[in-house]
């Protein structure tokens, strides 16, 4: 009689009808137990065991994978039905609403289940709203000024990028374009000692409102 074989990861999880990462998560909870054979594989009797309630280690595990923000994105838009980005994946972890995991190749990986597990749809809309990134010609609009009264607002260190993005000649390496988070902009323009109306009411030559505010060096 030929020996049932052993089964390795990937078949493993062709046997039970899971996906890997189901199959991974499941090992690390001890749903699964750890391989009984050498070279990381389970027996063929661990195997049968293990189908008969391969459902019940799917539920435990779940049936979202840990994902970038851009596909974890995808992924609340489709269980919540709205619309999110990754800036606003990055602002829901931002608040404390959806864990990192990790990160892959550089990229922040976010934790699939607590995705899963998440279904305030208003909170997703909130954070899109607030963590949207602009670049200053964006911010400056936004905030009804101009790209000069802006720049008086970065120079008094009253309002800094979130991070840069990659311009149309930057190299692979690179990220030159400063990007600023839509919250931050808000809070600045509930900022007392700034008088929003003059700063709008500036008109191109003319000085601007901003100019007396100290460098951030210097304060």
């Amino acid at each position: 009689m030929t020996a049932r074989r052993a089964r390795g990861p990937v078949q493993l999880a062709e046997f039970l009808g899971l996906e890997r990462f189901q199959v991974e998560r499941a090992v690390r909870s001890g749903d699964i137990p750890a391989p009984d054979r050498s070279g990381g594989r389970w027996s063929a009797d661990v195997a049968d065991e293990l189908f008969a309630r391969a459902r019940e280690i799917a539920d435990a595990a779940g049936y979202v994978p840990d994902y970038g923000a851009v596909r974890m994105a995808e992924e609340l838009a489709r269980l919540l039905d709205v619309e999110i980005r990754a800036d606003g994946v990055e602002e829901l972890a931002r608040r404390g609403l959806l864990p990192a995991k990790g990160s892959f190749k550089g990229y922040t990986v976010y934790d699939g289940r607590a995705a899963e597990a998440f279904t305030d749809a208003r909170a997703a809309i909130e954070a899109q709203r607030a963590g949207e990134l602009r670049t200053a010609d964006e911010s400056a609009a936004y905030l009804q000024i101009r790209r000069a009264d802006l720049d008086h607002l970065t120079r008094a260190g009253l309002l800094a990028p979130s991070r840069y993005g990659r311009g149309p000649w930057d190299r692979k390496d690179e990220a030159s374009v400063p990007l600023y988070r839509t919250g931050d902009l808000d809070d600045l323009t509930a900022r007392a000692g700034i008088d929003w109306d003059a700063v709008r009411q500036a008109r191109k030559g003319q000085r601007s409102p901003l100019a007396s505010l100290p460098s951030e060096s210097a304060s």
